[in-house]
C-alpha cells in the first residue's frame, strides 16, 4: 500500500484532484489561509524575476516550510507535496485578487485575449526535495462587463489565481486551452504522480 503524503495546501480543488488519482494525505495546515500563511514563504516577486522561477520557487518555499512544520510539530515523517499557481499576461504575475475591484480589473484584461496559467508542483521528504511545473495556455472570448460583474459578484473570483476558476461559472468564458486542465485548476495530475512515484508513491 502506498504511504500517505501531506498536502501544504489548503485549496479544496487541489484536495478534489489528489482524491480523484486516489492519493491518500492529510492537509498540512499552516496558522492562516494558503497565501502568505507562513512567514517565511515570501510571495513578493524578485526585481526582474521569471513568472516560471517565481512560481517554482514559491512551490519549493511551501514544500520545505511543510518540512519545517513536521519537525517542529514532531509529526510522523512523510512526504510534502506543495504547489503554487499563477498567471502570466504579457510577461506580468498575475496573483490572486486583493479585492472585487481588482477581480474586475484582471477579467477585464484577460478578456479577449490568451494568457498562460503556471502551476509548480515540489515534493519535500526532508532529505530529497524535487520539482516540476505544467504550463498551459488559456483563451478567454471577449467579455461584456455585466458579465465580468455578475461574475465577480458571484464570490468565485476571490481565492483564486487570474480571479477566476476554469472548473466553474468561468468555465464559459473560455474560447480554448492548450495544456493541462488539472494544472489550470491549480494540481496537475500528470506531473503530481510523476513525482509521488521518485518518493515511493505507486498509483
Amino acid at each position: 500500500m502506498s504511504p500517505r503524503i501531506y498536502l501544504a495546501s489548503t485549496s479544496p480543488r487541489r484536495r478534489e484532484l489528489l482524491r480523484q488519482i486516489g492519493v491518500q494525505f492529510d492537509v498540512l495546515t499552516f496558522r492562516s489561509g494558503e497565501r502568505g500563511e507562513d512567514a517565511d514563504v515570501d510571495e513578493t516577486p524578485l526585481a526582474g524575476e521569471a513568472v516560471e522561477h517565481y512560481v517554482e520557487r514559491l512551490a519549493l518555499a511551501k514544500a520545505e516550510a511543510g518540512v519545517r512544520r513536521i519537525q517542529w510539530r514532531k509529526m510522523v515523517r512523510r512526504p510534502v507535496l506543495a504547489a503554487d499557481t499563477t498567471l502570466d499576461l504579457d510577461g506580468e504575475i498575475i496573483g490572486k485578487p486583493v479585492d472585487a475591484a481588482d477581480a474586475q480589473a484582471i477579467l477585464r484584461r484577460l478578456s479577449g485575449r490568451s494568457h498562460r496559467v503556471l502551476t509548480a508542483l515540489a515534493v519535500s521528504d526532508g532529505e530529497r526535495t524535487r520539482s516540476s511545473i505544467s504550463i498551459s495556455t488559456v483563451k478567454f472570448r471577449e467579455l461584456l462587463d455585466s458579465e465580468i460583474r455578475l461574475y465577480v459578484a458571484s464570490g468565485e473570483s476571490m481565492d483564486k489565481a487570474g480571479a477566476y476558476g476554469i472548473q466553474g461559472k468561468a468555465a464559459i468564458f473560455i474560447e480554448e486551452i492548450q495544456g493541462s486542465c488539472s494544472g489550470i485548476v491549480g494540481l496537475p495530475l500528470f506531473e503530481t504522480a510523476q513525482l509521488l512515484k521518485g518518493f515511493g508513491y505507486s498509483l
